[in-house]
């Protein structure tokens, strides 16, 4: 019997080939998954059996036609996939790049974080999105300019509702705000909750194109969400984002003591300073009383 490789290293190098081949096409899968390019892939399945049935004696109009539509073909595949060759890649250059770190530091987590609590007490809508490896140029560059320091302090008057420019996404980059009231691609995947408002959708959309982290808080209930890699996870409690944030930058976050609410302090001096003025007043006899006569 003619053994099939005419060494062990060709038999080696073949089993790396199919595996590598195999990896591929699983990861692909897996990164069309849930997105509008999953039925597209029935249509492409379709067309490759006309390609492969084409050259056959008894199938002349087909084999004219895909003789003149195959040069185009691929230029139409990379224009209706763009989107998602774009996802494919920048995935690829995250999993390359996986031992680098990233350039947020310690205090700054705590400045986002600490927002997030803020509006999520107050109800107020905001989206703040944390560049990494893929630069973010083209949104900042619709919003406008700040390149600020990050603070605690400029996003929460940022995102106050009287604000100009709490309409849109804030951009960070490093310990700076690169610009604010940017706007981002709304995610068009059909899988997504009904639920789920412009904001959200602008999260999850840019997260979809680039390797950027988006922090949510919902206008109308106050709920922190995050979202990653066109994926959200919402309802996410302050602790539960801290820690997030710390595994995705690959940075330790202290925890921080929580602000706590100026209106419930007010409330409980004018408590007590009510309660104290009611023990230090006198006791008034009453209106209908007549005082005792003098002996």
């Amino acid at each position: 019997m003619t053994p099939v490789f005419a060494s062990w290293h060709e038999g080696v190098w073949a089993a790396v080939d199919i595996l590598l081949v195999a990896l591929i096409f699983y990861q692909v899968l897996i990164m069309i998954r849930g997105t509008r390019a999953a039925p597209m892939l029935a249509g492409l399945a379709v067309v490759a059996v006309a390609f492969y049935l084409a050259p056959t004696e008894k199938l002349t109009t087909l084999n004219w036609v895909v003789g003149h539509v195959l040069p185009y073909f691929v230029f139409a595949l990379i224009v209706v996939f763009q989107s998602e060759i774009r996802h494919v890649l920048a995935d690829l250059g995250r999993r390359l790049n996986f031992l680098r770190t990233g350039d947020v530091g310690g205090e700054s987590y705590d400045d986002i974080v600490l927002a997030a609590n803020l509006f999520s007490q107050n109800g107020t809508g905001a989206l703040i999105v944390i560049e990494r490896e893929i630069g973010l140029r083209t949104h900042i560059e619709s919003g406008v300019p700040l390149d600020a320091r990050l603070s605690y302090d400029l996003l929460a008057t940022i995102f106050r509702p009287s604000a100009p420019l709490h309409d849109g996404a804030v951009i960070v980059q490093k310990d700076r705000i690169a610009a604010a009231a940017c706007f981002l691609p709304l995610s068009m995947n059909p899988l997504l909750s009904t639920q789920l408002g412009t904001r959200h959708r602008a999260a999850i959309g840019i997260t979809e194109e680039t390797d950027a982290i988006a922090v949510v808080v919902s206008e109308e209930t106050g709920a922190i969400s995050l979202a990653l890699g066109g994926q959200i996870e919402r309802d996410l409690t302050v602790d539960q984002l801290r820690e997030r944030l710390g595994s995705e930058l690959r940075r330790y976050m202290a925890p921080v003591m929580l602000p706590t609410p100026i209106a419930s302090q007010e409330d409980e001096t004018d408590i007590e300073m009510g309660s104290g003025l009611r023990e230090a007043a006198p006791q008034r006899p009453a209106s209908g009383a007549e005082s005792e006569p003098r002996a």
